[in-house]
């Protein structure tokens, strides 16, 4: 009884195996007959696209002539009114914070003088503004051009570097075919959730 019971299972073992391996096997579609060398490539597909590696110095020299020019080389054009709006507020505190500067500079220099005609005496025996007023007053904007001198060379100073970086930015590629995403998976069958990045090559 033993022995047909053991022929059994092993005619059983034989025909599931069999079986898995007749199933596992991939049949090859006889309507698809391609080799490496008849598979060709729609130039018609390729764009060519002429990397400039002066692109990024002409660009920030550009903009370090004049403000702005560096993003039209780069075709930013909406870049130049905040470029040109920034340097131009700039100048525009600096010159208006310097004037009252040397206004308040020149009154005070008038009563160390011994002057009392200056424009902040008034027309009593006291002045408008004491000596200390003065000093104060010339200290504060003083510190606001000093503020706005830096500030316009800053908004300087990056334009240029805006257009460098943009034109190298300019030159990579950043086509669908060659992209990095983040991804999402959920995977029923441990009932969690997959995170990570995904990096596509398609050639």
């Amino acid at each position: 009884m033993l022995k047909v019971l053991n022929k059994q299972l092993t005619f059983l073992l034989i025909c599931f195996l069999f079986s898995v391996f007749g199933f596992s096997q991939v049949q090859r579609d006889s309507t698809i007959d391609t080799t490496i060398d008849d598979l060709t490539l729609d130039k018609a597909l390729l764009t060519k696209r002429e990397i400039d590696p002066l692109r990024p110095s002409k660009a920030a020299f550009y903009s370090a002539i004049l403000p702005g020019l560096g993003q039209a080389y780069n075709k930013k054009y909406w870049k130049i009114p905040i470029v040109l709006g920034g340097i131009t507020g700039g100048i525009l505190v600096y010159d208006f914070n310097n004037r009252q500067y040397n206004r308040y500079r020149d009154a005070f220099k008038r009563r160390l003088a011994g002057f009392t005609d200056d424009e902040f005496f008034g027309s009593g025996a006291n002045p408008v503004i004491s000596d200390d007023g003065l000093i104060r007053a010339q200290r504060q904007f003083r510190r606001n051009r000093d503020i706005a001198t830096l500030v316009t060379v800053g908004i300087y100073v990056l334009n240029i570097i805006d257009a460098n970086v943009d034109a190298h930015l300019l030159q990579f590629n950043v086509d669908e075919n060659l992209a990095m995403r983040p991804h999402f998976q959920y995977n029923p069958m441990e009932d969690s959730s997959d995170l990570g990045v995904t990096v596509n090559f398609k050639f």
